[in-house]
């Protein structure tokens, strides 16, 4: 325990003394050490290091002369000054100076090529952010929804919570999504994408081609009373329903979304009516036999699931769904 204490005890007398060392070997800055005026009206001073090398420091830089530039310990540093540049509102004049937001002291973000078009990086930071927002594109502009609350139906109908399990429906969702989305992807990457990357469209153009085919998909699977609704509430009378050209984004996709709910609900409805008529005669047959304290649900799941099986339920459900959209 002694030597233990020595030990702490003299590690913190080397901290303390590496510390003192550290202090006081700082050198000090020019503004400080020159007993110059340097409130700026001063033209310059000079001072000396702690190594006891002199230096000269300007405040004014002369004209027709670069800008020297100070680093933290005050001595000067070649080439332009790279902090940040603070101008008065509406001085900027430059074509570069216009382009081009300073963000910090070395990070420079310009978003125009001097063509109209964005810079790499801030198409970079456009193409991060569309990744963040993929699940709720895919979600809302595909046929993932119906897809998925079917499948969600189909499970609690057959009475098993967790078999198949979530990991599992998602996936499927998924791929599914992709086998009827495939079409559509072949269109926005031939008319949209290529020409895109090949320099013959601007990013307008480019989003306006992409979103053609997606428009057009979600249009075939619309209602027209729901595009109705949302033209109404969007106080747009004066346009055409059956015109999928003047009717906005933000009109169709809530509506697309509505219809796929609709849809998908009364998939569901018919997917639970076989189901159904298994759990009343099972409950009817308990009643009848005096076992009343027996859940119904216990013995007609197996019945449920033997049903859904030589009924080659999964290829029914699942085929009768991706025909939806044909």
């Amino acid at each position: 325990m002694i030597c233990q204490g020595k030990g702490r005890a003299a590690l913190l007398v080397i901290l303390l003394a590496a510390f003192i060392l550290f202090f006081f070997s700082k050198p000090v800055r020019a503004e400080e050490y020159s007993g110059a005026d340097t409130s700026g009206s001063a033209a310059g001073f000079t001072g000396t290091t702690t190594a006891g090398s002199s230096y000269e420091s300007r405040t004014t830089p002369v004209e027709g002369e670069r800008s020297p530039n100070y680093n933290q310990l005050g001595f000067e540093e070649k080439g332009y000054n790279s902090g940040t540049v603070i101008r008065e509102p509406g001085t900027s004049e430059d074509e570069d100076d216009l382009a081009s937001l300073n963000v910090g002291n070395n990070l420079n973000i310009t978003y125009s090529d001097g063509r109209g078009n964005l810079s790499g990086s801030l198409r970079i930071l456009i193409t991060l952010t569309l990744i963040a927002l993929a699940p709720t594109l895919i979600i809302m502009l595909t046929s993932f929804t119906r897809i998925l609350v079917v499948l969600h139906f189909t499970r609690a109908a057959l009475g098993t919570q967790t078999a198949p399990p979530n990991q599992v429906l998602v996936g499927l969702t998924l791929f599914l999504t992709f086998f009827i989305m495939q079409p559509t992807i072949t269109q926005i990457n031939a008319e949209a994408v290529k020409p895109f990357e090949a320099g013959r469209m601007t990013q307008t153009e480019f989003i306006d081609t992409a979103m053609k085919p997606i428009r057009t998909f979600m249009y075939g699977q619309t209602q027209i009373k729901d595009v109705q609704l949302f033209l109404d509430i969007a106080d747009l009378d004066d346009i055409e329903v059956n015109d999928l050209e003047d009717i906005p984004s933000y009109v169709l996709i809530p509506s697309y979304i509505i219809s796929e709910l609709r849809t998908a609900f009364i998939i569901g409805f018919l997917i639970y009516i076989p189901f159904i008529v298994i759990d009343m005669v099972v409950a009817s047959t308990l009643m009848s036999m005096g076992m009343m304290m027996l859940p119904p649900t216990t013995i007609s799941m197996p019945f449920k699931i033997l049903l859904f099986v030589l009924a080659d339920g999964w290829n029914l459900v699942i085929g009768s769904l991706v025909r939806t959209f044909y």
